[in-house]
C-alpha cells in the first residue's frame, strides 16, 4: 500500500510539473501558438474547398472539418490561457497601484511634516541659537553636519516622491493596457466559438448524410481492403525479393573468405585441428565461423539479411535513430485516416489502414522520409506507387500522379519522389506507410516529427 501512495504521489507531481510548464508559456509564446494555428485552420479551409468539389460529401470532408474543429478547439484554449495570464497581470498590477499609492501617501506626509518643520524653523535666529546652544565644538560641527543632512533628506524624500509617482503612472498605464488586451482577447474568443458552433454543424451534417451512404461506403471499404491486400502483398514479395538477393551475396562472399581460409591454412601448413578463421574487413553484423557460417552479431542486433553491409546496417541505424524525428514527405495535408483500425463517423464500418493517408491537393510534391534506395516504381492495382529501402526499413508511397526517381536511384531526406494524386473519392491524397522486412507495418506519426 505505501508503494502505491508513494507511486500515486510521484505521478501526482509529475502531472503537476507538467502542468506547472504548460502554464508557464508567456503571452508571445501563446500568441505565436496561436498564430500557427490559424494558419493551419486557413490551409484546412483550402482543403475544404477543394474536396467540396466532389458532389458528394465524402469522408475526407469530415476529416478536415474534425481536424478544423480540433485546431480551433486548441486556438480557443490557447486565447482562454492568454485570457489568464492578463486577468494575473491585472491583479498583480491593481495591487502595485495600491502599494505604490500608500506608499506615496506616506511620503508625502512625511515630507509635509518635514516642510512644516522647516517652515516654523525659517527664522536666522532659531538656526543660531540651534548652534549657539552647542555645549562644545564638536558639537557646533555635528549640530552643522546634521542642518545639512536635513535638507539633503528633504531633498531625496521630494525626489523619491517623483520617482514613485512616474511609477505609480507606468503601472496605471500597464493596468489600462491589460484590461483593453483582455476585452480584445475575449471578442475574439467569442468570435471563434461562434465559428466552432458553425464547424460542429457542418459535421455533424455529413455525418447525416454519411449514414445515408453507408452501403456505398461500405463497398467502398471492400475495395479499399482489397487495394491493401495487393499492396501489401507487391510490398512482402519485394522484400522477399531483396532478402534471397542479399543472403545470396553474403553467401557467395562468405564462400571466397572460406576459400582464402582454406588456402591460407594450406599455405602455412597449419594443424586442422586449430581452425584460422578469416574475418570480414568491414562491419557487418555477421562474422564468418571456422565452417564458413554465420555467427551472432557483434553488437547484439538481431540478423537481418539486409544488414549483411556496412551501408545497409548505417541505413537501418540512421533510420531507428531519428524516429520521431522524420520529416514529413509533404509540406502540407491534413491525416484523415490513421493507422489501425478505425471506425468510419455516422456509420457502424470498420476500415483498417497500414499506414495513414493524407488529404491534400493533387499534385502536392511528396518526399522520401529518410535517406534510401528506390525499390519500386510503378501501378500497383491503378495507384501508382513508390518503395524505398532504408536498410531494412522500407516507406511506400501511394495515390501518386507521377513520379520522378527510378529503380535503383538513391535518394536522400527530402528528394522529390513524384507529386501526389487522388484516391476513391476522386480527392487529393496520399497514402504513406512504414514497415520493416518482416513486414510488420509501423505507426507513422509515431516516426515522423510534430508538425508545429
Amino acid at each position: 500500500m505505501i508503494k502505491r501512495a508513494i507511486l500515486f504521489i510521484v505521478l501526482l507531481g509529475g502531472m503537476s510539473i507538467a502542468s506547472l510548464a504548460q502554464d508557464n508559456l508567456s503571452r508571445e509564446d501563446l500568441q505565436k501558438e496561436s498564430q500557427a494555428i490559424r494558419k493551419e485552420i486557413d490551409e484546412l479551409n483550402l482543403l475544404l474547398q477543394q474536396t467540396k468539389k466532389n458532389k458528394k460529401n465524402s469522408l475526407g470532408q469530415l476529416a478536415v472539418i474534425q481536424s478544423k474543429i480540433a485546431k480551433r478547439e486548441a486556438l480557443i484554449k490557447g486565447i482562454a490561457r492568454q485570457v489568464k495570464i492578463l486577468d494575473d497581470a491585472i491583479y498583480t498590477n491593481q495591487l502595485d497601484v495600491q502599494k505604490l499609492n500608500k506608499d506615496l501617501d506616506t511620503l508625502k506626509s512625511k515630507y509635509q511634516k518635514s516642510i512644516i518643520f522647516a517652515y516654523k524653523s525659517r527664522s536666522g535666529y532659531e538656526y543660531l541659537n540651534f548652534l549657539f546652544s552647542a555645549n562644545s565644538f564638536n558639537d557646533a560641527v555635528k549640530r552643522i553636519t546634521y542642518l545639512k543632512s536635513y535638507r539633503q533628506n528633504r531633498e531625496a524624500q521630494a525626489h523619491t516622491i517623483d520617482l514613485s509617482q512616474q511609477d505609480l503612472n507606468v503601472k496605471i498605464t500597464q493596468l489600462g493596457s491589460n484590461k483593453k488586451d483582455r476585452l480584445k482577447t475575449l471578442t475574439v474568443q467569442s468570435e471563434q466559438l461562434k465559428v466552432l458552433v458553425d464547424d460542429r454543424k457542418e459535421q455533424d451534417k455529413i455525418v447525416n448524410q454519411l449514414k445515408n451512404r453507408e452501403q456505398e461506403i461500405n463497398a467502398q471499404v471492400r475495395q479499399k481492403e482489397a487495394q491493401r491486400k495487393k499492396m501489401q502483398n507487391a510490398l512482402l514479395t519485394i522484400i522477399r525479393r531483396e532478402t534471397v538477393e542479399a543472403e545470396k551475396k553474403e553467401k557467395e562472399r562468405v564462400a571466397k573468405l572460406k576459400a582464402a581460409n582454406d588456402i591460407a591454412k594450406t599455405n602455412a601448413k597449419v594443424n586442422t585441428e586449430t581452425p584460422v578463421i578469416a574475418k570480414s574487413n568491414t562491419k557487418n553484423t555477421k562474422v564468418i565461423n571456422a565452417e564458413g557460417g554465420l555467427t551472432s552479431t557483434t553488437d547484439n542486433r538481431p540478423y537481418s539479411a539486409l544488414e549483411t553491409t556496412e551501408e545497409g546496417r548505417e541505413a537501418s541505424i540512421s533510420f531507428e535513430n531519428n524516429k520521431g524525428n522524420l520529416p514529413w514527405p509533404v509540406d502540407k495535408g491534413n491525416v484523415y485516416i490513421h493507422f489501425g483500425v478505425e471506425n468510419i463517423p455516422g456509420t457502424k464500418l470498420n476500415r483498417k489502414s497500414d499506414g495513414i493517408e493524407l488529404a491534400l491537393p493533387k499534385g502536392t510534391s511528396v518526399k522520401s522520409v529518410a535517406n534510401g534506395i528506390v525499390k519500386y516504381t510503378g501501378d500497383i492495382n491503378g495507384d501508382l506507387t513508390v518503395f524505398v529501402q532504408h536498410g531494412k526499413y522500407f516507406s511506400t508511397y501511394t495515390h501518386l500522379s507521377s513520379i520522378n526517381v527510378s529503380v535503383g536511384q538513391e535518394v536522400r531526406a527530402g528528394t522529390l519522389l513524384g507529386k501526389s494524386g487522388i484516391n476513391l473519392d476522386g480527392e487529393g491524397a496520399l497514402l504513406l506507410m512504414i514497415n520493416n522486412e518482416k513486414g510488420v507495418f509501423f505507426d507513422p506519426e509515431n516516426w515522423l516529427k510534430n508538425r508545429r
